[in-house]
């Protein structure tokens, strides 16, 4: 813990591509808490029960908790088949995932703007039949969370349908579920102009704030001219983050997402481990100290 706080990482790149147990083993030895493992460790189309069930004991093993799975699918999407195989399995990974202790999965919207030729709203497709997917989706995934208490964590994604607080508070409290949360990562807020970080969190509250994505932001949107920085390298307002999380009793996990490629790869050789301990140094000097 950094203050207070429950610390943990998504390891992706060069973490990804070693044993579960070495991945396990670097981020411990740095000091996480925590592993937000992505949906290819956990993949339920990949791996049974049994197995799905081995990886979160050698996790824990390690001592470190599982705060979330990124699962993460595109619910706006042109073709009918394809929609419906995100829908399906989403729908698995909560049935799946829960069965072996998974407390919080990550999803977003869609459409996805990285992928090739996606859904361009309001050109392809009108948000109004965008939201009408959305929800079609959800009626599903809502009552089946709530049927095996596992909480759906949305983040809200540059490009996307919910792309910021505004349109994630509005899906969000549409359901008005208790199972029905928001991944917060404050880089995405940033890059829709909307830089009153603590104000958006008091916003949220910690009821509704299911896990928290550790990631920086600057530039805009706007042709793709924006960066995801080291962590007190953009305009994330830290100290007004961590201390409006400590004012509202916020408890969950917060996982640095590493998203600074150009750094990775000319400075740190693509050494996700190195970018792991790098964050955890940046972290403790950004969190302020507790006054009691």
């Amino acid at each position: 813990m950094i203050e207070g706080f429950k610390i943990g990482f998504m390891p992706t790149g060069s973490l990804a591509k070693i044993p579960i147990d070495d991945t396990c083993d670097i981020l411990k030895r740095i000091g996480y808490d925590a592993v937000e493992w992505p949906i290819s460790v956990l993949c339920p189309n990949t791996n049974n029960v049994r197995v799905l069930d081995d990886i979160m004991k050698r996790t824990k093993s390690h001592d470190l908790a599982v705060s979330e799975v990124v699962v993460q699918q595109d619910y706006v999407v042109a073709d009918h088949e394809s929609r419906q195989r995100n829908i399906n399995y989403t729908t698995r990974c909560i049935e799946t995932l829960s069965s072996v202790g998974v407390k919080v999965i990550n999803l977003y919207t869609g459409p996805v703007p990285w992928n090739k030729n996606p859904v361009r709203l309001g050109q392809d497709m009108d948000q109004g039949r965008a939201w009408d997917m959305v929800f079609r989706a959800f009626d599903q995934f809502v009552p089946l969370a709530e049927k095996h208490h596992i909480y759906l964590a949305i983040e809200n994604v540059w490009g996307m349908l919910c792309s910021d607080f505004y349109t994630a508070w509005y899906l969000i409290n549409h359901y008005r579920s208790p199972y029905l949360g928001v991944n917060y990562d404050p880089s995405h807020d940033i890059l829709a102009g909307n830089n009153d970080i603590g104000w958006i969190i008091r916003q949220w509250g910690a009821d509704q704030i299911f896990h928290i994505h550790l990631k920086d932001a600057a530039g805009t949107t706007e042709k793709g001219r924006f960066v995801f920085p080291l962590i007190g390298e953009g305009h994330v307002n830290w100290c007004s983050f961590f201390s409006t999380l400590r004012e509202i009793g916020y408890s969950n996990y917060a996982s640095v997402e590493f998203e600074s490629f150009s750094y990775l790869k000319a400075i740190l050789n693509n050494d996700m481990g190195a970018a792991a301990a790098l964050s955890y140094d940046l972290l403790k000097k950004v969190i302020p100290k507790h006054v009691p």
